[in-house]
């Protein structure tokens, strides 16, 4: 089999040179958290790639989805997670001992914007953009193809899902791409701020989203935190309108309903918090009767994530939104980078209990 390995930009700038020198095709690569042994020397960052504490690697392709294949590791000890894009979490911290090298392979998401579709907090990069954090990052061949026919996961939601730009605000849809194998993307198209309404007339939102689905893509979706004066006729109409153009579209449409606040009275979650909205609507209810009547399945977020801030408590809760003395700011609707992780990993439970589409593509 023949691997065309696309090449990289360099530093400098649009007029620089492109090279493919220090990349390895994908074949060379083959596997998923392979681990051999390198080299006693330490290898030079792969072209493309910059920076030591963080490595940023970046490489000039179109928008589109791409197999990306890693090696991480290296002579000394290591300890590296990746990232893509705008904050999407790729592999999460991973120890490689001296002298051995471990590979792995994902499908990512390119788009401009890279974070939300209507641009807020930053376009990013045209291109593919990654990133190797951790306490010693280590990184020595990257890889890059086209992707042929992954099956696309769309999102579509509001600020508690989106591909977030900047720290410390984190959807739960940039954490979820670590727990997807190759041959399946997330492609987040939520975006800060949306109701249901507002999400179906943005023609950066669901008509873009639409224009790419492919048949089975499936579509999940997330509404609520901003229809805080929908009314429920209207709310249970926009969400069938957009359940109707999916399967127009040949995608499966899965709703999912909205994650808790954190808002207490005594130890239980206030009716705000469950999202009963300011004009007397129980949304989760009415999103579960659509689903219902639809014939959509629906992961119940809302009722996942209330027995977790539950269970935790109004104290031990506040580690999963964003506070003061941590965060710079104190907010009981957004995630921390921890909080997004556990709303995902609910998402998830509920995906594998289901048997929802994605659910054989996961790790």
């Amino acid at each position: 089999m023949t691997t065309t390995t696309l090449p990289p930009r360099r530093a400098g700038g649009p007029g620089a040179r492109l090279a493919t020198a220090g990349l390895l095709t994908l074949a060379a690569l083959a596997g998923t958290g392979a681990v051999h042994n390198a080299a006693a020397a330490p290898r030079a960052l792969p072209a493309g790639c910059t920076g030591t504490s963080a490595i940023t690697c970046h490489y000039a392709v179109a928008p589109g989805n791409y197999d990306v294949t890693v090696s991480i590791g290296g002579a000394s000890a290591g300890q590296t997670e990746m990232w893509a894009e705008a904050r999407r979490l790729m592999l999460p911290a991973t120890r490689t001992a001296a002298g051995a090298v471990a590979t792995h392979t994902f499908t990512v998401n390119v788009r401009q914007p890279e974070g939300q579709p209507t641009g807020q907090g930053g376009t990013g990069t045209p291109g593919l953009d990654l990133r190797f954090t951790g306490s010693a990052p280590q990184v020595s061949a990257v890889s890059v193809k086209p992707a042929a026919q992954p099956l696309v996961v769309y999102l579509a939601g509001d600020s508690t899902v989106c591909d977030q730009p900047t720290a410390p605000y984190t959807g739960w849809g940039q954490m979820i791409t670590s727990s997807i194998r190759s041959g399946a993307v997330i492609a987040n198209y939520g975006d800060s701020g949306e109701s249901s309404g507002s999400f179906l007339s943005n023609s950066a939102l669901l008509p873009a989203l639409l224009a790419k689905v492919r048949a089975n893509d499936p579509v999940y979706i997330q509404f609520g935190h901003n229809d805080k004066q929908t009314s429920a006729s209207a709310y249970r109409n926009n969400l069938t309108t957009m359940i109707s153009r999916i399967r127009a579209k040949g995608g499966v449409p899965v709703l999912v309903t909205p994650p808790v606040r954190r808002l207490f009275d005594g130890n239980r979650l206030t009716g705000t918090a469950l999202h009963i909205n300011g004009v007397g609507v129980n949304l989760p209810a009415e999103m579960r009767a659509v689903g219902a009547a639809q014939r959509v399945p629906v992961v119940d977020l809302t009722a996942r994530s209330k027995a977790l801030v539950e269970s935790l408590g109004p104290s031990a809760s506040a580690q999963l939104f964003l506070r003061s003395s941590v965060d710079g700011v104190t907010d009981n609707t957004h995630f921390s980078q921890y909080g997004a992780a556990q709303m995902g990993a609910l998402l998830l439970q509920a995906v594998r209990e289901q048997n929802l589409p994605l659910a054989a593509h996961l790790r």
